[in-house]
């Protein structure tokens, strides 16, 4: 597979990712604390966000070169390692907050 190809794949991934993200922040703030397998769906999907975000980094560095992206690479690394100090108000704020400021950044990517 052609470098340009991976990078559109793991583009389209993130974007479906995010996408999933958004449906379950529509949910709403008190869903998220009444519903314990919503925080522990955020912590998966910021798993995938940061893997796929490592990925797109070494891929081409120059071009995913936003401080967001390694914001998303650090997040997914305490939330994998230190999974037992996440902060259900930081995960909230990651999802609500910096998810779609990433979605922005791929769509400004993907124009």
């Amino acid at each position: 597979m052609r470098p340009a190809d991976r990078i559109e794949r793991w583009l389209d991934d993130l974007a479906a990712t995010l996408e999933t993200a958004s449906a379950l922040v529509a949910r709403g703030r008190a869903d998220f604390d009444r519903d314990p397998a919503i925080p522990l769906a955020f912590e998966a999907l910021s798993n995938r966000v940061g893997d796929l975000a490592k990925r797109l980094v070494a891929a081409d560095r120059s071009h995913f070169n936003d401080p967001l992206w390694s914001q998303a690479a650090r997040n997914r690394d305490f939330v994998v390692h230190h999974y037992d100090r996440v902060d259900a108000d930081a995960l909230w704020v990651t999802v609500s907050r910096s998810f779609p400021e990433l979605a922005e950044l791929v769509g400004r990517i993907r124009a």
